[in-house]
């Protein structure tokens, strides 16, 4: 029963639940009353783990498929089965690139070491151009995927760049942080908070910091929590749940 329940929530913003609840020959009160239960300690836990499975995936510009998500999070410290981050992935629409081989500079010239963690949560800041955060999403659809690359200034948590593009590249983030250059013209120097993924430890984007006076800052290697900010925005942002649910076509995303 709980499987149909499951269905029906997945497949409720496409249809109406009544006729779901039809269909699959199941009482709305049941679905409902479902609904309203606390989520259990394994539920809580695949939430935690899917959104480590998503940094990572990210991280890895989207073309890690669930034996090296896995094995990343072992190196974490995370115990997890194989086909639990195979089953999460799968749910979510995570899948690797088949043929995918990766090579120095791909992302944009020859990686760089990951720069120190300035920021070192530090999310109060007393004015603004100080200092900005940024993060990559993804967004499906049912031409594919879209991945958006937004800053934020710390200051005030408003948007004040942001890129979309059908392929994660490094000009996805550098054209994010050139918007926010743009409409912002700092007079002194800002620091720019982000994650390692290949797009921010790229030397393309760490020529132009450079040329624009930004100093870069990273997290922990797989902590997620060291960008909290950056993080809580797409779990606002609707469109975070798209990998869920897809939207329509690349136009309307």
């Amino acid at each position: 029963m709980r499987l149909k329940y499951a269905f029906i929530k997945k497949h409720s913003t496409d249809y109406p639940v009544r006729r779901l609840c039809q269909t699959l020959k199941v009482h709305p009160s049941g679905y409902y009353a479902w609904l309203a239960e606390p989520q259990s300690a394994r539920a809580k836990e695949d939430q935690r783990l899917l959104g480590l499975i998503k940094h990572a995936w990210l991280e890895s510009g989207g073309v890690y498929g669930y034996r090296k998500i896995h094995d990343d999070l072992r190196e974490l410290g995370e115990e997890c089965g194989r086909n639990r981050v195979g089953r999460l992935m799968q749910a979510q629409g995570l899948r690797s690139q088949t043929g995918y081989r990766r090579r120095p500079g791909f992302y944009g010239g020859k990686p760089t070491v990951a720069s120190p963690n300035h920021l070192a949560r530090q999310f109060k800041v007393s004015e603004p151009n100080k200092v900005w955060v940024t993060d990559i999403t993804y967004i499906r659809t049912y031409e594919g995927w879209l991945y958006l690359a937004v800053v934020l200034d710390l200051f005030s948590r408003q948007v004040i760049g942001w890129s979309m593009k059908p392929r994660m590249c490094s000009d996805l983030a550098i054209d994010a942080m050139l918007m926010a250059v743009w409409r912002r013209k700092p007079q002194q120097q800002v620091m720019i908070h982000s994650d390692q993924g290949s797009q921010f430890s790229s030397s393309d984007w760490q020529s132009f910091l450079k040329a624009n006076n930004v100093i870069s800052s990273m997290s922990r290697r797989g902590n997620c929590h060291d960008n909290a900010v950056a993080e809580s925005f797409f779990q606002l942002f609707p469109a975070f749940e798209a990998g869920a649910n897809p939207t329509k076509d690349l136009h309307n995303a």
